[in-house]
């Protein structure tokens, strides 16, 4: 695992962690909220993502463990916290898309964790395939 990519899952599982302590203890000033904030949709729609982060930053953590006692797995869990990063990123510039909400303070993050997975996903993917490839060539 690159230096970058333990840094990026680092930040980002740290990141969202305290955003969810932040929005469960309404810590957020209200001018920084998303619009439409009182709305309870939106409030439900929101805490709609809290399982999927969370997940994410358990998946991004135990493959920094994983890759520090150096266990293979780190490679499937960096996949899946990738995988899962990408779809959350996508569900909400979709609905901040469909919504015409073109708030900058939101869509960066968000546009970060769209595309940012888009970079590593594929090395992963090669990476691995390239270590199955020439184990296969080693063992004929």
């Amino acid at each position: 695992m690159s230096k970058t990519l333990r840094l990026l899952f680092f930040v980002t599982d740290f990141f969202f962690i305290l955003y969810w302590l932040v929005t469960f203890f309404h810590l957020i000033p209200e001018e920084y909220l998303y619009q439409d904030y009182q709305n309870e949709l939106l409030v439900i729609w929101n805490w709609s993502f809290f399982p999927l982060d969370i997940l994410i930053s358990v998946t991004g953590f135990i493959s920094l463990y994983l890759f520090k006692v150096k266990n293979e797995k780190w490679r499937a869990f960096a996949l899946l916290s990738l995988a899962l990063t990408f779809c959350s990123g996508l569900q909400a510039i979709a609905f901040w898309t469909i919504k015409l909400d073109f708030d900058l303070m939101w869509w960066i993050p968000n546009l970060f964790l769209l595309l940012y997975p888009l970079y590593f996903i594929p090395k992963l993917i090669t990476f691995k395939y390239h270590d199955v490839s020439l184990q296969a060539k080693h063992n004929h």
